[in-house]
């Protein structure tokens, strides 16, 4: 086992983070105005709205002014949330944040030319208004989708730097899960993407894997690697009264509950958790809880009534504020994405919500995530799509209380010392000054 007070592996290559401190701002430096582009953001709960507001929340509580730029909610499912509107502008304040909403069209987070349109509407709408945003030190824009990414080049100015944030490697994502073909569309797709990487001031992905494919494609300039982490004041153990109702309500009391909770996508290849649970019919005690929206969703729905799987209990999206209490009534938390080489890159964010809350995890995907997990001995890794091998590991940890109990302290620590978003969002935006300062 690798010496566990380590920083996580960086590219030689790469900037390296500036360090967090309580403050951003030192002794007679200005507070900075950011304005953020991304299409996604609360109340949407998927990894990117995560990643971006928690980060905002930082900033904001150090004393910066930070606008956001997105569209009205409505991902996954192509429906506003209660409350909003599709208009041309509105504003909003969320947790100190100003958040500017832009018309976009609306599409369920399927089908091809559907979503392509909900993405090239919101860079034509950032273009139309970029007369009503306020005036920023720093533009940071985020992917996916990568039409998102490019809109921060539109306010990129002499004295106003554009970071690139790259969650995704797009479109050699979508190729991999088969959404498209490789074709005229994908290589207009690859030189928006090497365009945004050469132009940007800075790119900041997400995970160290991601270096070299942006490296290949911007020769010069500075790479800062800014992996996800987790909102600890969130993510903490949930009121046990609470989650006794929940496992009372979903019919989980007294039974080991294997989670997966997220997106149900063509990337994920979740028709495994259905087959584990035909394996482990003749265990009572064990149930597996399935908590998202996406793509997949209703086919699985569909596929678990046929098969007459009681042991599996399936959730529509839930609101961010539950998740400590769904991740509290779980004992192992399903990390799983298709076996395919583009994910060995990635980094799932519920990765880290499952180590703050010291649920064992049962990780079937490969390379960075799986090197991550067993650094953190933070539990058991599988091969992608391996039913046979994911039933036996949710037998493992419901069999074994000690186990358990080993993988939920160190995974805590682990998390704590290292992917702390407060820790994290302070660095970035250290990260982000030295480019002003370099002016």
């Amino acid at each position: 086992m690798s010496d566990r007070s380590r920083a996580p592996a960086m590219d030689s290559a790469v900037v390296e983070p500036q360090p967090a401190s309580v403050s951003t701002q030192g002794a007679g430096e200005r507070p900075l105005r950011l304005l953020v582009l991304t299409h996604y953001y609360p109340p949407e709960v998927n990894a990117p709205a995560s990643r971006l507001s928690e980060n905002a929340r930082a900033w904001v509580r150090a004393g910066h002014r930070v606008t956001v730029v997105t569209c009205a909610p409505n991902h996954p499912q192509g429906k506003l949330y209660p409350g909003y509107r599709n208009r041309l502008f509105q504003r909003e304040v969320m947790d100190g944040v100003e958040v500017i909403r832009v018309w976009t069209w609306i599409a369920a987070n399927e089908g091809f030319l559907p979503r392509i349109a909900n993405y090239v509407s919101y860079l034509v709408s950032v273009a139309l208004q970029l007369w009503r945003l306020p005036s920023s030190d720093i533009v940071l824009s985020s992917s996916p989708q990568f039409f998102c990414g490019l809109a921060g080049w539109l306010l990129r100015r002499k004295r106003r730097p554009w970071v690139l944030e790259i969650r995704d490697l797009w479109p050699e994502s979508i190729i991999a899960v088969g959404a498209m073909r490789r074709g005229l569309a994908i290589r207009a797709l690859e030189a928006i993407e090497a365009f945004a990487y050469r132009r940007a001031d800075l790119v900041v992905p997400v995970t160290d894997s991601f270096v070299g494919h942006i490296r290949a494609r911007r020769p010069d300039g500075p790479i800062s690697v800014v992996k996800n982490g987790v909102d600890l004041s969130l993510y903490r153990h949930a009121d046990p009264a609470e989650v006794a109702a929940f496992r009372d309500v979903h019919g989980l009391t007294g039974k080991f509950v294997a989670s997966y909770v997220g997106t149900h996508g063509m990337a994920h290849g979740l028709d495994a958790v259905l087959d584990a649970a035909e394996r482990l019919r003749a265990r009572p005690d064990i149930v597996f809880l399935m908590v998202g929206g996406g793509a997949e969703r209703e086919r699985l729905a569909k596929a678990r009534a046929a098969r007459g799987l009681d042991n599996v209990v399936m959730l529509e999206q839930q609101p961010k504020t539950t998740m400590p209490v769904i991740w509290s009534a779980s004992d192992a938390a399903m990390v799983l994405l298709r076996r395919l080489d583009t994910f060995k890159s990635v980094l799932p964010s519920k990765m880290f919500e499952a180590m703050a809350l010291g649920v064992p995890m049962i990780l079937g995907v490969e390379g960075e995530a799986k090197a991550l997990m067993q650094d953190a001995r933070a539990g058991i890794a599988i091969v992608p799509e391996d039913a046979e091998q994911l039933a036996d590991a949710v037998v493992r940890l419901a069999d074994d209380a000690d186990l358990r109990g080993r993988i939920a302290a160190d995974a805590n620590a682990y998390v704590v010392e290292h992917f702390d978003r407060q820790k994290l969002a302070h660095g970035y935006l250290n990260t982000m000054r030295g480019l002003l300062d370099a002016r």
